[in-house]
Protein backbone atom coordinates (compact mmCIF):
# COMPACT_ATOMS: atom_id res chain seq x y z
CA UNK A 1 0.00 0.00 0.00
CA UNK A 2 2.84 2.39 1.10
CA UNK A 3 4.59 1.78 -2.66
CA UNK A 4 0.64 2.78 -4.57
CA UNK A 5 0.48 6.28 -2.78
CA UNK A 6 3.54 8.28 -4.05
CA UNK A 7 2.32 7.15 -7.63
CA UNK A 8 -1.36 8.18 -7.10
CA UNK A 9 0.30 11.62 -5.77
CA UNK A 10 2.42 11.90 -9.21
CA UNK A 11 -0.78 11.34 -11.12
CA UNK A 12 -0.63 8.09 -11.93
CA UNK A 13 -4.18 7.06 -12.47
CA UNK A 14 -4.33 3.25 -13.94
CA UNK A 15 -3.74 0.08 -11.41
CA UNK A 16 -3.71 -3.53 -12.30
CA UNK A 17 -4.48 -6.09 -9.71
CA UNK A 18 -4.01 -10.17 -9.44
CA UNK A 19 -6.13 -10.81 -6.80
CA UNK A 20 -10.07 -9.67 -5.72
CA UNK A 21 -9.48 -10.47 -1.95
CA UNK A 22 -6.20 -8.04 -2.24
CA UNK A 23 -7.61 -5.42 -4.31
CA UNK A 24 -10.89 -5.00 -2.36
CA UNK A 25 -8.25 -4.27 0.78
CA UNK A 26 -5.92 -2.32 -1.10
CA UNK A 27 -8.65 -0.12 -3.20
CA UNK A 28 -12.01 0.21 -1.49
CA UNK A 29 -10.99 3.22 0.62
CA UNK A 30 -8.62 4.78 -2.17
CA UNK A 31 -11.20 4.87 -4.76
CA UNK A 32 -13.72 6.66 -2.74
CA UNK A 33 -11.46 9.66 -2.02
CA UNK A 34 -9.86 9.18 -5.80
CA UNK A 35 -12.87 8.23 -8.12
CA UNK A 36 -10.53 8.84 -11.06
CA UNK A 37 -8.37 6.13 -10.63
CA UNK A 38 -8.87 3.33 -13.11
CA UNK A 39 -8.62 -0.30 -11.76
CA UNK A 40 -7.84 -3.29 -14.12
CA UNK A 41 -8.53 -6.65 -13.16
CA UNK A 42 -5.89 -8.39 -14.50
CA UNK A 43 -5.92 -11.98 -13.21
CA UNK A 44 -8.10 -14.98 -13.38
CA UNK A 45 -11.55 -14.34 -12.66
CA UNK A 46 -13.82 -16.96 -11.20
CA UNK A 47 -17.70 -16.22 -11.59
CA UNK A 48 -18.15 -16.56 -7.98
CA UNK A 49 -15.95 -13.15 -7.87
CA UNK A 50 -17.55 -11.30 -10.42
CA UNK A 51 -19.79 -9.27 -8.63
CA UNK A 52 -17.23 -7.96 -6.44
CA UNK A 53 -15.04 -7.27 -9.11
CA UNK A 54 -17.76 -5.54 -11.21
CA UNK A 55 -18.47 -2.82 -8.45
CA UNK A 56 -14.40 -2.29 -8.12
CA UNK A 57 -12.89 -2.35 -11.61
CA UNK A 58 -13.23 -0.48 -14.12
CA UNK A 59 -11.58 -2.49 -16.68
CA UNK A 60 -11.74 -6.58 -16.56
CA UNK A 61 -8.44 -7.87 -18.80
CA UNK A 62 -9.23 -11.79 -18.54
CA UNK A 63 -12.65 -12.72 -20.06
CA UNK A 64 -12.32 -16.02 -21.15
CA UNK A 65 -15.39 -17.86 -21.51
CA UNK A 66 -19.41 -17.23 -22.02
CA UNK A 67 -20.21 -18.27 -18.60
CA UNK A 68 -18.11 -15.39 -17.46
CA UNK A 69 -19.30 -12.61 -19.64
CA UNK A 70 -22.59 -13.58 -18.80
CA UNK A 71 -21.85 -12.76 -14.95
CA UNK A 72 -20.51 -9.80 -15.63
CA UNK A 73 -23.51 -8.61 -18.21
CA UNK A 74 -25.64 -9.35 -15.37
CA UNK A 75 -23.84 -8.11 -12.66
CA UNK A 76 -22.89 -4.82 -14.27
CA UNK A 77 -27.25 -4.09 -15.18
CA UNK A 78 -27.59 -4.73 -11.51
CA UNK A 79 -25.48 -1.57 -10.52
CA UNK A 80 -25.93 0.63 -14.11
CA UNK A 81 -21.95 0.36 -14.76
CA UNK A 82 -20.25 -0.39 -17.64
CA UNK A 83 -16.78 -2.38 -17.42
CA UNK A 84 -14.55 -2.38 -20.38
CA UNK A 85 -13.46 -5.57 -21.62
CA UNK A 86 -10.60 -7.52 -23.15
CA UNK A 87 -10.82 -11.28 -24.48
CA UNK A 88 -7.72 -13.20 -22.95
CA UNK A 89 -6.72 -15.27 -25.64
CA UNK A 90 -4.07 -18.70 -24.93
CA UNK A 91 -1.79 -17.74 -27.74
CA UNK A 92 0.41 -19.98 -27.10
CA UNK A 93 -1.90 -23.01 -26.79
CA UNK A 94 -0.66 -23.84 -23.17
CA UNK A 95 -2.62 -25.99 -21.45
CA UNK A 96 -2.02 -24.66 -17.71
CA UNK A 97 -3.23 -21.32 -18.93
CA UNK A 98 -6.66 -19.61 -19.45
CA UNK A 99 -7.68 -18.24 -22.49
CA UNK A 100 -9.59 -18.86 -25.57
CA UNK A 101 -8.37 -20.80 -28.43
CA UNK A 102 -7.66 -18.38 -31.55
CA UNK A 103 -10.20 -20.24 -33.38
CA UNK A 104 -13.17 -18.72 -31.20
CA UNK A 105 -12.03 -15.62 -30.19
CA UNK A 106 -14.57 -14.08 -32.82
CA UNK A 107 -17.53 -16.03 -31.35
CA UNK A 108 -16.76 -14.63 -28.02
CA UNK A 109 -16.73 -11.16 -28.38
CA UNK A 110 -20.22 -11.39 -30.90
CA UNK A 111 -21.87 -13.29 -27.50
CA UNK A 112 -20.03 -10.29 -25.37
CA UNK A 113 -21.66 -7.77 -28.04
CA UNK A 114 -25.02 -9.76 -27.68
CA UNK A 115 -24.76 -9.12 -23.93
CA UNK A 116 -23.78 -5.47 -24.42
CA UNK A 117 -20.63 -5.75 -23.52
CA UNK A 118 -17.80 -3.21 -24.17
CA UNK A 119 -15.40 -5.27 -25.54
CA UNK A 120 -12.19 -2.71 -26.20
CA UNK A 121 -9.25 -5.61 -27.69
CA UNK A 122 -7.68 -8.48 -26.78
CA UNK A 123 -5.29 -9.72 -23.98
CA UNK A 124 -2.50 -12.66 -24.06
CA UNK A 125 0.04 -13.67 -21.63
CA UNK A 126 3.27 -15.21 -24.05
CA UNK A 127 4.58 -18.60 -23.09
CA UNK A 128 7.51 -18.20 -20.63
CA UNK A 129 11.30 -18.63 -21.44
CA UNK A 130 10.34 -18.01 -25.10
CA UNK A 131 11.30 -15.02 -27.36
CA UNK A 132 7.70 -13.54 -27.23
CA UNK A 133 7.93 -11.83 -30.49
CA UNK A 134 6.09 -14.00 -32.53
CA UNK A 135 3.48 -13.93 -30.10
CA UNK A 136 3.00 -10.47 -29.98
CA UNK A 137 3.05 -9.87 -33.51
CA UNK A 138 0.04 -12.41 -34.25
CA UNK A 139 -1.78 -11.01 -31.18
CA UNK A 140 -1.50 -7.76 -32.85
CA UNK A 141 -2.76 -9.07 -36.60
CA UNK A 142 -5.46 -10.72 -34.44
CA UNK A 143 -6.89 -7.58 -32.75
CA UNK A 144 -6.20 -5.49 -36.48
CA UNK A 145 -8.29 -8.06 -37.96
CA UNK A 146 -11.30 -7.80 -35.90
CA UNK A 147 -11.44 -4.05 -35.74
CA UNK A 148 -10.48 -3.88 -31.48
CA UNK A 149 -8.54 -0.66 -30.50
CA UNK A 150 -6.71 -1.71 -27.60
CA UNK A 151 -4.84 -4.46 -26.78
CA UNK A 152 -3.24 -5.84 -23.28
CA UNK A 153 -0.03 -7.57 -23.35
CA UNK A 154 3.69 -7.15 -22.25
CA UNK A 155 5.01 -6.82 -18.54
CA UNK A 156 8.24 -5.80 -16.81
CA UNK A 157 10.21 -8.77 -18.52
CA UNK A 158 8.85 -7.89 -22.54
CA UNK A 159 6.54 -5.11 -22.52
CA UNK A 160 9.33 -3.53 -25.35
CA UNK A 161 8.50 -6.31 -27.89
CA UNK A 162 4.95 -5.42 -26.85
CA UNK A 163 4.77 -1.72 -27.85
CA UNK A 164 6.73 -2.54 -30.58
CA UNK A 165 3.54 -4.65 -31.79
CA UNK A 166 1.04 -2.20 -30.72
CA UNK A 167 0.22 -2.83 -27.29
CA UNK A 168 -1.67 -0.07 -25.28
CA UNK A 169 -2.21 -1.66 -22.20
CA UNK A 170 1.18 -2.77 -20.23
CA UNK A 171 1.32 -4.70 -17.00
CA UNK A 172 4.60 -3.62 -15.05
CA UNK A 173 4.12 -4.85 -11.83
CA UNK A 174 7.35 -6.03 -10.56
CA UNK A 175 9.49 -3.81 -12.62
CA UNK A 176 7.86 -0.62 -10.44
CA UNK A 177 7.18 -2.18 -7.09
CA UNK A 178 9.49 -5.10 -7.03
CA UNK A 179 9.07 -8.78 -6.94
CA UNK A 180 5.99 -10.29 -5.02
CA UNK A 181 6.76 -11.15 -1.79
Amino acid sequence: MGNILPLIEHGHLDFGENKIQEAIEKWTEIKKTKPELKLHMIGKLQTNKVKMAVRLFDFIHSVDSEKLAKKIADEQSKIKKKIKIFIQVNIGNEIQKSGVDQSTIKNLIIFCKELRLDVIGLMCIPPANINPADYFKKMNEINKSLNLNELSMGMSSDYLEATKNNSTYLRIGSGIFGQRV
